[in-house]
């Protein structure tokens, strides 16, 4: 399940119910806004507080810079700028994107996908190569032919 609070404040009450057993935390920011990017920090504590992950020092963040598509003169945060921040945090994932043009979004799903499967425990499923059907005196093979 993806949730997207869209950053707005209302969902901050709501927090722990959308955090709790999160496998990961995509942090968006406008590039064309620098109150957005200076948000990030914020939204980052808030998250950690609200989910309180078994490892908060190790969970998967990857932030988004968005609105790359818009006209460039407008663009206050510089990606070197967004990569340091990153940096800072522990090396997090980083990617330019526009869900206008759907820019990169590819990408930084895929990588928002393996970082929250990475911690995941790998469940070893025993399959009995039998089951008994009939109580004891018969069995029949589990084998599957889809």
């Amino acid at each position: 399940m993806i949730w997207d609070t869209a950053g707005q404040e209302r969902f901050q009450s709501l927090g722990m119910a959308f955090y709790r057993g999160a496998d990961c935390c995509v942090l968006v920011y406008d590039v064309n806004v620098m109150k957005s990017f200076e948000n990030l920090n914020n939204w980052r504590e808030e998250f950690l507080i609200q989910a309180n992950p078994s490892d908060p020092e190790n969970f998967p963040f990857v932030v988004l810079g968005n609105k790359i598509d818009v006209d460039g003169n407008s663009r206050v945060v510089s990606e070197k700028k967004a990569k340091a921040w990153c940096a800072s945090k522990g090396n997090l994932p980083y990617f330019e994107t526009s869900a206008k043009e759907g820019f990169n979004v590819d990408a930084a799903f895929q990588c928002i996908a393996k970082n929250a499967l990475k911690n995941e425990p790998e469940d070893e499923i025993y399959l009995s190569d039998t089951v008994d059907v009939a109580g004891g005196s018969q069995s029949r093979s589990t084998g599957c032919e889809c």
